[in-house]
């Protein structure tokens, strides 16, 4: 066995203690601060307190009235609404404020506002290894994708094989002979059809219960090594440097082509709103479209290297995070709402793959040349959650589980192996929806 980094732990995480500096704002100016309180805002009842001398005989009865005057006020207001005879003695309750109206300032999380949660291990092995013979080491394909219906499909050479997750039961799913070749595969997001790109430019749709292919569509001129699915809408991404557009309810092959790469298309990722689609390409730019777009929105040209890995943040809408090639090795950010560049990360290394998480706002990366690890990082932080290794060779794939808890990630080493990486989405303390960037 290789030897592998153990992953680093999450460090637990306590409560931080509210500066001194800060105050709590009330919404009425505070007198003073002294603590007697006022006459009228005071139970004398309570205290057994008598609002006047006890009898007509006590000598002190001017005195003590004077006293209390002076003191607590006379309960008179004056024409500005506040006691007469106004005097710096007196005590006024802060306006008391929500916890979470404190959060803002110190930019607390769910984590540290429901306690202090412990830290979570992540296992730097993985539970299960396959041997995929033949497997390609091929930067630019897409080979493996894990559908909502927890079934994991492989392309090999020729053939599409599947794997059910629950049965463990392995069949092929198609054939496409000695004159052809799979570059690529993506499941829809219901999980019962499979699109299959090919190495001689065409498409297929194949309905995986019956294993029965529903369709071949045409239009591009060179291999397939992109797809990415938004509803009906199927985008194939080629080598021709082309974007095609598929409606697969239409009869014809495709309904628009999207120009503006200079070189093949290697990444395709639809956002998780079905809004926008992001491309990767060998001429090292990364481009966002939208749904009626033939030209790209949005153009960005900071990768120095191809751009395959490609991630939308399902938690935050227009969070896009973008992976470079060998010469570039570095993670970026980018928010697609207001067109900025938000970080950038070194990774010190090829980056193949990016999935991020389902359930915490955290993310995967996969790498090549030339450290071939599985890196866990926490956003935006970028502090690494946990460093898997074990591939001898590029991890070019990557697949996450419907659960959000299992990756499966392949390799040019010929294997495939499943991780236990994530909490389930039970575990966290999260806002359901977008959060505003």
């Amino acid at each position: 066995m290789d030897d592998r980094d153990h992953p680093t732990p999450l460090s637990t995480r306590t409560m931080q203690m509210i500066s001194s500096d800060y105050n709590i704002r009330p919404s009425r100016p505070i007198y003073s601060d002294r603590f007697i309180p006022s006459r009228t805002g005071s139970n004398f009842a309570l205290f057994d307190v008598p609002n006047s001398p006890a009898s007509p005989e006590d000598g002190s009865c001017t005195y003590n009235s004077l006293l209390r005057e002076t003191l607590l006020g006379s309960g008179k207001k004056d024409s500005s609404g506040l006691p007469a005879g106004r005097n710096i003695f007196r005590y006024k309750t802060e306006t008391k404020q929500p916890l979470h109206s404190l959060q803002q300032p110190f930019g607390f999380d769910d984590e540290l506002v429901h306690g202090i949660k412990a830290p979570r291990k992540i296992l730097g092995s993985p539970y299960q290894v396959f041997d995929v013979p033949g497997f390609e080491d091929d930067f630019y394909s897409n080979l493996v994708d894990w559908s909502t219906n927890n079934v994991l499909a492989v392309g090999l050479g020729s053939c599409v094989h599947l794997w059910n997750a629950y049965s463990s039961e392995v069949t092929e799913l198609c054939d496409l002979g000695i004159d052809d070749e799979i570059c690529s595969i993506a499941w829809d997001q219901r999980g019962t059809q499979l699109a299959v790109g090919t190495m001689k430019g065409k498409v297929q749709i194949w309905d995986a219960s019956n294993c029965r292919r529903v369709r071949t569509m045409e239009g591009h001129r060179s291999r397939v090594g992109a797809l990415a699915w938004s509803t009906s809408l199927l985008s194939s991404g080629s080598r021709d440097k082309s974007i095609l557009q598929r409606d697969i309810r239409a009869p014809d092959d495709f309904v628009s082509k999207l120009s503006g790469h200079k070189s093949q298309v290697c990444g395709l990722k639809w956002s998780y709103d079905n809004r926008e689609l992001a491309s990767g390409g060998d001429d090292n730019k990364l481009f966002v479209w939208n749904q009626n777009s033939t030209r790209p929105v949005l153009k960005y040209c900071q990768h120095t290297a191809a751009v395959k890995a490609i991630a939308w943040s399902p938690h935050q809408r227009g969070l896009l995070a973008s992976g470079g090639g060998t010469a570039d090795r570095c993670i970026r950010f980018w928010n697609t709402t207001t067109n900025t560049n938000l970080s950038c990360m070194n990774t010190g290394s090829q980056v193949c793959n990016l999935v991020w998480s389902k359930n915490v706002d955290e993310l995967i990366s996969t790498h090549g040349y030339f450290k071939n690890q599985i890196i866990v990082w926490r956003y935006p932080t970028m502090s690494k959650v946990a460093t898997l290794t074990g591939h001898t060779n590029r991890v070019l794939h990557l697949g996450i589980s419907p659960d959000g808890q299992k990756i499966v990630t392949g390799a040019g080493d010929e294997t495939l192996r499943f991780w236990n990486v994530f909490p389930s989405s039970k575990s966290q303390v999260m806002s359901l929806g977008f959060r505003a960037i």
